[in-house]
């Protein structure tokens, strides 16, 4: 959106209750990663068959799972700080007790504990991080998904070195690393607003009555069937120790996190969800049947399991905005009800996989993962329609209406193509909305007030950036404002799902469908780096316009936007 002038805002630059919740996510990401390369060790030691030990992964999702139907209505309740320190406490004690377990059933118990701590966290952390910003959200969703690369390929690195000394110091490394998170939470989290109406305990139940979240849901639960199938059986074939058996999945970490973050928005730009969604879940089966063919071969699968995590980061992040673009209830609801499916698709995966290795061989397994991948594939074209009218309506507006009746009289109804200009919640939109107004004057078309409502994606979470009253508002305020001056206009709020650059083909979008004359926006105090990681909303509009933009400067003359201006704008950190 618009955006004061300034030296470019740092992401880094946060409040100390942002750089605490940031730390316990990267704790939260290592999770999995963590555990993955003991497995081996852990059957050897407690004399277990990898069967029983892949049920580690199936007490701790399945408890997830199940939790995450009730935590959305137990943090509308008690507010979402004490729901995270609830679910810190709750991981700091049975990581703990994992590691002080004497047998395999006793670290699945605890697993299990920690599974109900760990759904409490995550379906609040984002959310924390994106309230307790200053700046704006776009600072707190470059560390929410710089914690998210750093948990995902430090986790099985620290978990192989911690490993290598005992089976029990992954557990043990996460009890302490979350209490040093635990405090810090304590001491700089300020207590969050609770929400206005309260959650039902049921509602994310309801919601999978709605055809395309079910069949949204019913696609990530395949997915996860056929991710939990690797996760938990890759490293016995793998034949490796724990320190190197950390360094496979810390080169699959990185993977999986820069996809995630940088290549999913960049391919759902250029071809769409759905397409995308087709290919990578292709791309995944294949992968997965080279692994059963290759089962003998541990060279085979240690480089089929890094490859794999180009695929899983990409899937991760669109899966869970096509789990959003179609859902038609709230964001908590939807992120409850969607996490339940694909979580329970996780914990099943490793226990039937445990089942058919014991009765056959280590291959079927990954061939059953093969094939839910790619049984995902027509469940989503099931649903394709319904995808395809959730992006199209990205564009459409909601009408705002000023709250005042405009001094003098109003301008005249004309059929000229209008003049938007895209607004922000900041101290120099006034300047850029007054700016667009006298480029509407001159050019005798009507003005346009556009907010964007952005709904941020980083992997598997989902949050709103605003409420539906903080949106209006940056609306109506310059509604208002020119009203009481006797300037008519019309305000539309839209909404995105996804990163900043999503914002960008959502207004472009918009402009297109109203045969707009120009796009006026403001500068962007975010820096390249931001940018980068986030999109840049001002290239991706340039990009996708059919229409003029032009990047208005309150202090002197707007300047025209093209396509062959991009080289000129990145260079001022527009």
């Amino acid at each position: 959106m618009s955006a004061p002038h300034g030296k470019a805002a740092s992401p880094f630059k946060q409040p100390k209750a942002v750089w605490a919740v940031a730390f316990a996510c990267v704790i939260s990401f290592m999770g999995i990663g963590l555990v993955d390369p003991i497995l081996p060790a852990l059957a050897e030691n407690l004399h277990a068959s990898p069967s029983q030990v892949s049920l580690l992964f199936s007490s701790y999702l399945i408890v997830t799972a199940v939790a995450m139907l009730f935590v959305g209505w137990i943090s509308s309740r008690i507010g979402a700080k004490r729901t995270l320190v609830v679910g810190l406490v709750v991981i700091v004690v049975f990581a703990a007790l994992a590691g002080m377990a004497g047998s395999v059933n006793g670290i699945v118990g605890m697993r299990a504990g920690w599974g109900l701590g760990n759904a409490m966290f995550i379906a609040t952390s984002l959310a924390v991080i994106v309230a307790s910003a200053s700046g704006g959200f776009g600072g707190a969703i470059i560390l929410y998904e710089t914690a998210l690369g750093l948990g995902i390929a430090v986790g099985p690195l620290l978990g192989g070195e911690l490993g290598g000394i005992s089976w029990r110091g992954p557990f043990f490394g996460v009890a302490v690393l979350m209490a040093i998170a635990l405090v810090a939470t304590l001491a700089f989290v300020p207590s969050l607003p609770k929400p206005k109406r309260p959650t039902s305990p049921i509602a994310p139940l309801k919601a999978l009555r709605h055809r395309g979240l079910l069949t949204m849901g019913i696609m990530a639960l395949l997915y996860n069937w056929g991710f939990f199938t690797m996760l938990g059986y890759a490293p016995y074939p793998m034949k490796l120790n724990a320190h190197e058996l950390g360094l496979v999945f810390t080169g699959w970490g990185l993977l999986v996190a820069a996809f995630s973050v940088f290549f999913a928005p960049r391919l759902q730009a250029r071809f769409g969800t759905a397409p995308v969604l087709y290919a990578n879940l292709l791309g995944l089966g294949i992968v997965m049947a080279l692994i059963a063919a290759g089962v003998s071969n541990p060279t085979v699968v240690i480089v089929a399991v890094i490859v794999s995590g180009a695929f899983i980061g990409i899937n991760n992040t669109l899966t869970t905005q096509a789990v959003m673009l179609v859902s038609p209830v709230e964001r908590p609801v939807a992120s409850s009800a969607y996490g339940f499916l694909r979580f329970i698709g996780g914990g099943l995966a490793p226990f039937v996989a445990g089942k058919l290795a014991d009765a056959t061989d280590l291959s079927v397994p990954f061939y059953l993962g093969a094939a839910t991948f790619l049984l995902a594939i027509p469940v989503l074209a099931s649903g394709h329609r319904l995808l395809r009218k959730a992006e199209a309506k990205l564009g459409e507006g909601e009408p705002v209406a000023p709250s005042l009746t405009p001094v003098g009289s109003p301008a005249a109804t004309t059929d000229a193509p209008p003049v938007i200009v895209a607004v922000g919640a900041h101290d120099r939109a006034a300047a850029i909305v007054d700016a667009a107004a006298l480029l509407a004057r001159d050019t005798d078309s009507p003005l346009e007030v556009v907010h964007v409502q952005q709904t941020a994606v980083v992997e598997e979470q989902a949050v709103d950036t605003e409420t539906d009253e903080q949106a209006r508002a940056a609306v109506t305020a310059h509604l208002d404002r020119l009203s009481a001056d006797g300037i008519a206009a019309t305000g539309q709020i839209l909404t995105s799902v996804g990163d900043h650059a999503a914002a960008g083909r959502a207004l472009a979008h918009h402009a297109a469908e109203v045969h707009a004359r120009t796009v006026a926006i403001g500068r962007s105090p975010r820096g390249p780096v931001t940018q980068f990681a986030d999109g840049s909303l001002t290239t991706a509009l340039t990009h996708s316009a059919t229409c003029t933009v032009v990047l208005v400067d309150p202090d002197s003359t707007p300047r025209h936007l093209t396509k062959d201006s991009l080289a000129e704008m990145r260079n001022s950190a527009v």
